[in-house]
């Protein structure tokens, strides 16, 4: 998925319920469907553990992108192959609407200190578009090239 921009879906669940996190993924995974989560403020704060940013990639998650991260978790998200993301403009988190299709443009040229742009298609058609900023060097893009630090290391 890195070569391409990435596209996935931001809805409760492939049926249109809300359901707890987990069994929600587990239902995109299963479907061959990734996601992401959006959060706000200090995302990942005591969870500086790799188990919680594993946990998300298990599942088929593909991004996370937040008002901002707890230090620790955001570099475990990276060793995961996950893109975790930063709104540039804080206020941009309110555009976000359930059954949106979230769409991540600018990694085919995905770079240190290069915002990304999010896209979003909400459920009428509309579409909104801004920057999402990301602290990755060349050495994590290899990371997440390569799906995680573990498969760099392999390869």
């Amino acid at each position: 998925s890195s070569g391409i921009n990435a596209e996935w879906p931001l809805r409760p669940g492939l049926t249109g319920e809300f359901g707890p996190v987990p069994g929600t993924a587990r239902e995109y995974k299963a479907s061959g469907i990734g996601w992401l989560a959006v959060g706000d403020e200090n995302y990942g704060e005591g969870s500086s553990r790799e188990h919680a940013a594993l946990e998300p990639r298990h599942l088929g998650g593909k991004a996370i992108i937040v008002r901002s991260f707890a230090r620790i978790h955001e570099t475990n998200l990276k060793k995961q192959g996950m893109l975790p993301l930063t709104f540039a403009d804080h206020a941009d988190y309110d555009k976000v609407q359930p059954g949106d299709k979230v769409s991540i443009l600018g990694l085919t040229s995905f770079a240190p200190g290069v915002p990304l742009t999010c896209k979003l298609t909400h459920p009428d058609g509309s579409t909104d578009e801004f920057s999402l900023n990301h602290t990755f060097n060349d050495n994590q893009i290899g990371w997440f090239k390569a799906g995680s630090a573990l498969n760099a290391m392999a390869q």
